[in-house]
């Protein structure tokens, strides 16, 4: 345990999904090594990359742990489930965390003692520009109020995201890790609205990120296409209408038992 764990009361894990992203990863790394609070471990998921980017990772001082079963579903909840911190912290190799982010998330759930999970904004770096700060807050915007509606909660964003290790152990056996197709984030928002767990959206946590999903049409495609796969397989556990009543409903059980064997391990769908 570090000298800020000690005084905190937290330990810190940061996980970081792979794959073949090395300049990405090494600058995302040295915006984690500059941390006013540290992590006390970075977990680097290789998810069987060609590059060095396992390499750069154990030069920052990252541990590596490989998954060789693709898709960031597998190697996010490979990492999550490696970890050994209290408080997991979730981005991405083109995340530039500012310096205070780690500061600022232990801080927030040291203050909630209810708080299962934080998430925040993203601002496109890629994105020159008026252009640049038009599209970073509309894509937040989009994300946080449409996928809020189909799942009954707060969606967390896979770039900047923190949960204690408690929430995750609940939901782990549950999210749909062996689905390449669906969006980690989305579809593990789903779980921990399901569980009743309590999830929080902090416009001031943000990070920089690249703004892919703008890069070409086919990339747009894509990730709509895994949008929609992460709805169907999680309306199909729980339909959104089900869910805001029991969203809605002040005597819901906090660890319900839904219909259509909600209960079992989605993570073998």
């Amino acid at each position: 345990m570090s000298a800020s764990s000690a005084a905190d009361g937290h330990t810190v894990s940061v996980v970081i999904p792979v794959l073949d992203d090395a300049a990405h990863l090494r600058v995302c790394l040295a915006h984690l090594a500059r941390q006013t609070r540290p992590a006390d471990e970075v977990v680097v998921v290789d998810n069987g990359s060609r590059d060095d980017s396992a390499a750069v990772a154990r030069s920052f001082g990252a541990r590596v742990v490989a998954e060789p079963e693709r898709g960031i579903p597998a190697a996010s909840a490979a990492g999550l489930d490696a970890a050994v911190g209290s408080l997991l912290l979730r981005c991405d190799a083109d995340t530039r965390a500012p310096a205070d982010w780690i500061e600022r998330i232990v801080a927030r759930f040291a203050a909630e003692p209810a708080l299962d999970a934080l998430t925040g904004p993203g601002v496109f770096y890629d994105q020159p520009g008026r252009r640049g700060r038009v599209r970073s807050r509309a894509y937040a915007a989009a994300y946080r109020w449409a996928a809020g509606a189909a799942l009954a909660g707060t969606p967390v964003w896979g770039s900047n995201l923190a949960l204690r290790a408690a929430a995750w152990r609940e939901v782990s056996g549950r999210v749909h890790r062996r689905r390449p197709d669906v969006h980690d984030d989305l579809d593990l928002s789903f779980h921990l609205a399901l569980a009743g767990r309590t999830v929080r959206f902090d416009p001031q946590l943000r990070v920089g990120a690249a703004g892919r999903i703008f890069h070409s049409l086919g990339e747009r495609v894509r990730q709509g296409r895994m949008a929609a796969a992460t709805l169907r397989v999680n309306w199909a556990i729980l339909p959104p209408g089900l869910r805001w009543v029991r969203r809605l409903s002040p005597d819901r059980p906090r660890s319900p038992r839904s219909p259509r064997g909600w209960s079992g391990p989605a993570g073998s769908s």
